[in-house]
């Protein structure tokens, strides 16, 4: 058969699969089955315990639930908190991962140990960047790191030992080689693909995270310390999110069925690339581009506003009538990370000389939630979410948009972490959750 055989043959059964496996909203309602695991205010069907992390978004006052301003706790500490400890010249990364992987603050000596041995980590196996990564390169990342991560179980000889002292190591060092993982994958994809340069640079194991993935990333390796602060920051800020967003679920599910850390978190991966989940920022990006180009005045706020109502409208963008980067699944007030976020995007605005494009961002802040609750039957607030500004932060750092996602994932390698241990220690029972059949019975 030849592939376009193929391509006709499955073409031809696509209306098949959509009459047999459509199945109806009212059997949803009937039967109290919430699509997604979200009923219509968007809030999630409760499907576990977790002592790592919380969201707030409502706060109970004189025995009503009220919405509230957003807030993230990590192990029992304010984000926002954690970041504001730090000094001006202090990364926060490795600090937190010791926090959410061991559940306590570190002392000075216990940070100082981490951060040994994580830079110890940071590296790779023998000619394993030629012969893995730089074979069969991808313009998909995601997909390229998860290839890395998978083969990376094949040089461990406790791969499947499942003992938690195996599964601490292996998680550690994964959270020390992905920045490898994604930078060398785009190296080897924008070498091989688009004839350009190829840079290889290793980590240097004293030096922070955000740093690292900077010098990897550029021919000079240069960088000053606001934008590797910047970046340092965004990471925080996308290490955990609680254990209901849907790759950290999938690192739990697959791990209650015994499996191994490289396939635990390699199925993490194939959840988070998903456009509904990690590559939002990607949308915000192209409809920024989209604003940019049809709006003749950035800083005026009529003109702007009419363009996001055109957008909202579905005349204008993609069509979808969506205004990317508004709205959280969680979130109704205000999105945390965000608020915390835009103080370190302005700072980069203004030694960027972004000033036309801050503003800009800021009238869509500003306009698009007004536009949204005029235009739209919603449940809930909506604000800005992390996603609205992150886009914008690596654009300024010069980060090509095929690590966007990546980067996510190089951060989220810490929740993921987390959470694999904590249902290994805690849980001990496969997840598996009920689906009620309403197929109809023939014979």
């Amino acid at each position: 058969m030849t592939e376009k055989e193929l391509r006709d043959y499955t073409a031809g059964k696509k209306g098949l699969c959509i009459a047999n496996d459509t199945i109806s909203d009212i059997l949803f309602k009937e039967y109290g089955v919430n699509r997604g695991l979200r009923d219509e205010k968007g809030k999630g069907v409760l499907a576990g315990l977790t002592n790592i992390s919380k969201i707030v978004s409502f706060k109970n006052i004189d025995g009503e639930n009220r919405p509230c301003d957003g807030e993230l706790w990590y192990r029992g500490y304010n984000v926002n908190t954690l970041i504001q400890s730090l000094r001006e010249d202090e990364f926060g990364f490795e600090k937190t991962a010791y926090l959410l992987v061991f559940g306590q603050k570190p002392s000075a000596e216990e940070e100082a140990e981490f951060c040994r041995v994580l830079g110890e980590c940071k590296k790779l196996p023998v000619n394993f960047t030629r012969n893995v990564i730089m074979e069969g390169p991808s313009k998909d990342i995601m997909n390229s790191m998860t290839k890395s991560i998978l083969t990376l179980a094949s040089y461990d000889d406790e791969v499947n030992s499942g003992t938690l002292e195996s599964c601490i190591r292996q998680c550690m060092e994964l959270i020390a080689v992905f920045p490898m993982l994604a930078v060398y994958g785009y190296h080897a994809y924008n070498h091989y693909e688009n004839d350009e340069s190829m840079y290889i640079h290793r980590p240097i194991p004293e030096l922070s995270t955000a740093e690292n993935i900077l010098r990897m990333l550029r021919p000079d390796s240069s960088y000053t310390k606001l934008e590797a602060k910047v970046l340092d920051v965004v990471l925080m800020l996308h290490m955990e999110h609680g254990g209901g967003n849907n790759s950290t679920f999938t690192t739990r599910v697959v791990t209650s069925s015994g499996s191994d850390t490289y396939s635990s978190i390699a199925a993490a991966m194939s959840s988070l690339k998903g456009p509904k989940h990690g590559g939002a920022n990607i949308k915000v990006m192209e409809m920024m581009e989209d604003i940019r180009a049809h709006v003749s005045d950035k800083t005026n706020r009529a003109e702007v506003q009419a363009y996001l109502s055109k957008i909202l409208d579905g005349t204008a963008f993609d069509g979808k009538g969506l205004i990317y980067g508004m709205g959280h699944a969680v979130y109704s007030v205000s999105d945390p990370r965000e608020r915390i976020l835009k103080s370190y995007v302005e700072a980069l605005a203004s030694a960027k000389h972004e000033h036309e494009n801050i503003t800009l961002y800021n009238i869509i802040e500003e306009e698009a939630p007004k536009l949204i609750a005029e235009k739209r039957h919603i449940y809930k607030g909506v604000s800005p979410n992390v996603d609205f500004y992150s886009g914008f932060v690596y654009e300024m750092l010069g980060i090509p948009v095929e690590l966007y996602t990546p980067l996510f994932a190089i951060a989220r390698i810490v929740g993921w972490s987390a959470h694999r241990i904590e249902e290994m220690i805690g849980m001990n029972k496969i997840i598996r959750p009920a689906y009620m059949s309403v197929m109809e019975e023939i014979e």
